[in-house]
């Protein structure tokens, strides 16, 4: 993104579109859309109006592909990260052969010891790029990468989510499976 303004606006929509939808007052159909309409509604009441095209720019500019629109353009969601109870409606996927985890070196004895968990949210994000992960783990302190066999997981039964802007999700990653890079 380009503008500090659109920075904000990405900012004010995770935390509503993510975490506290009713606290602005709107509530998240399944797969976690939300009428365009309706959410612009509420984010001017409450005081940080929003201009379509800013929300267009959000959606199409943002280096995480953090939104989405439906086909129509009508409805808007989050595409994962969500700690509320939503079913995002994916369907299982094959994942790559490998998958990649960014985090901070703080994290790292601990997930060596009990694996990757999906803490407040609904699924565990991987990556299918070292880049990704690396610059996810840099928000978190000194970047560490692991890469996960998600094809022997996917064997022995796990399953995977591909997220519209492309990342896996899984509800864990016991430590077998992990290797620190």
């Amino acid at each position: 993104m380009n503008t500090p303004r659109l920075v904000k606006i990405s900012k004010f929509l995770s935390k509503y579109l993510r975490h506290q939808p009713e606290s602005l007052g709107i509530t998240l159909a399944p797969g976690g859309w939300v009428a365009v309409d309706e959410l612009l509604a509420a984010c001017a009441e409450q005081n940080f109006p929003i201009t379509r095209q800013e929300l267009a720019d959000v959606v199409t500019t943002n280096d995480k592909q953090r939104f989405s629109f439906d086909s129509t353009g009508n409805l808007i969601r989050a595409n994962q990260g969500h700690s509320v109870e939503i079913d995002l409606q994916l369907l299982p996927s094959v994942p790559p052969d490998v998958l990649y985890h960014g985090t901070g070196h703080k994290a790292v004895d601990s997930i060596l010891q009990t694996g990757l968990s999906k803490m407040s949210r609904h699924h565990v994000h991987l990556s299918q790029d070292l880049t990704t992960a690396k610059t996810v783990g840099a928000r978190h302190g000194k970047p560490v990468v692991f890469a996960v066999d998600a094809a022997t997981m996917y064997q022995a039964g796990y399953i995977f989510y591909c997220s519209d802007n492309g990342v896996w999700l899984v509800d864990a990653v016991p430590p077998e499976y992990l290797r620190q890079l």
